[in-house]
């Protein structure tokens, strides 16, 4: 599965190690993937048009019950013309298309709207939102390939940025339900809290996050006999990075975090009611490379929304029903980021992962390009008054 992508990914992950791309660095905060829509006075009456462009190739060679291997390869691109009113409102509209490679079809044409308002440390989005990895979930609870398989969110989105802390509070309207619908309308919302208690002279760097999903199923207006499902998850730990003079180790970083799922639907659908989960990391931040090690233990852990590893049900098209209450993965990840000319940037991912319980050993390798590109067209003049 996928022999020419994996060796071209390890091919370009070894020269990470060796060097070969110059000063660039990786960022083990998904850097590269982020796109965050700009509001000012300096953007104000101006007509733009901006261009976002995705490139993917992630290779999941997986054997286990639990999450099946896969690749996806593809490319996504999205085009929009902004306007800005005033110095705090933006103003967008465009499209969405997707195309996965191996089939001759579009998997997606979607329109884009959205509006941005920013008051100082305050911004509301409505439409479509920042979603996906500008959440800044950790994996258990949110998947990163779903900046692949779910990369746009519509709804509702207040986000909060101070010197100390960065708040995140989003809805999701995920399925729209219409009178006789033969399914379910879905919705999916949470909020991602993250505070620093420190950050002095000294390079330290420690950061107290909370993180919360919901996902819910349900309506009155369908046809179907199928009950509602309501589930949370929740997470919380700490982040302490250190900053290195060493011209080698520039950085070294821990995070741990404590979570917890709870189904809180009337009926039971799930084979684990409620359940927990430990995740621990550390990284080192290198001239060559990010490199990070993580630890997960969950007991009856379920995330609809998180990467389907960590998880204890299966969604294996040969095994559905197969679970694991009890799930214990050591995971590696080398990581490097590349700047490339036109504003491009070339990510590398290698992560392989030992699944204890079972003695199985698994990896992905990743290729991304990332473009984000702002055209001015005109700036338009102020209607006299």
């Amino acid at each position: 599965m996928g022999n020419r992508s994996l060796c071209t990914a390890l091919i370009l992950t070894l020269l990470a190690w060796l060097g070969a791309a110059g000063a660039a660095r990786a960022q083990l905060n998904n850097q590269a993937f982020l796109h965050r829509l700009p509001v000012g006075p300096e953007y104000e009456h101006e007509l733009r048009l901006d261009v976002q462009g995705f490139l993917f190739n992630k290779d999941n060679e997986y054997f286990n019950k639990i999450d099946p291997g896969l690749t996806y390869f593809g490319a996504q691109l999205a085009p929009r013309v902004v306007y800005f009113p005033s110095a705090n409102i933006r103003l967008e509209a465009g499209v969405f298309l997707w195309k996965d490679y191996g089939t001759a079809r579009l998997r997606q044409v979607r329109p884009l709207f959205t509006v941005k308002y920013q008051n100082g440390p305050h911004r509301l989005l409505f439409g479509n939102i920042e979603g996906h990895l500008h959440h800044g979930y950790i994996e258990p609870m949110f998947d990163f390939e779903r900046v692949i398989t779910n990369r746009l969110e519509e709804g509702v989105q207040y986000q909060l940025q101070t010197p100390r802390t960065a708040l995140d509070a989003w809805v999701n309207w995920q399925r729209q339900q219409y009178r006789f619908s033969n399914f379910q309308e879905e919705v999916a919302g949470g909020l991602s809290l993250e505070h620093a208690v420190l950050t002095d002279s000294a390079r330290w760097l420690l950061k107290l996050p909370f993180q919360f999903t919901a996902t819910h199923r349900g309506g009155q207006l369908d046809t179907i006999d199928r009950p509602l499902q309501t589930l949370f998850n929740v997470a919380a730990g700490a982040r302490l990075r250190r900053v290195l003079s060493d011209s080698w180790v520039q950085a070294v970083h821990f995070d741990g975090y404590g979570t917890y799922f709870h189904d809180y639907s009337f009926t039971r659908l799930l084979p684990f009611r409620r359940g927990t989960g430990l995740y621990l990391n550390a990284g080192l931040d290198t001239r060559l490379s990010n490199v990070q090690f993580a630890y997960w233990q969950g007991s009856g852990y379920i995330s609809p929304l998180g990467g389907r590893l960590y998880q204890s049900v299966s969604v294996s098209v040969a095994d559905p029903l197969y679970t694991e209450k009890t799930r214990q993965l050591l995971i590696m990840r080398v990581l490097r980021d590349y700047q490339l000319p036109g504003k491009i940037i070339l990510t590398t991912r290698f992560e392989p992962v030992y699944d204890v319980n079972n003695g199985l050993f698994d990896f992905s390798f990743a290729l991304y390009l990332n473009f984000n590109q702002s055209f001015l067209l005109t700036k338009l003049q102020r209607a006299a008054e």
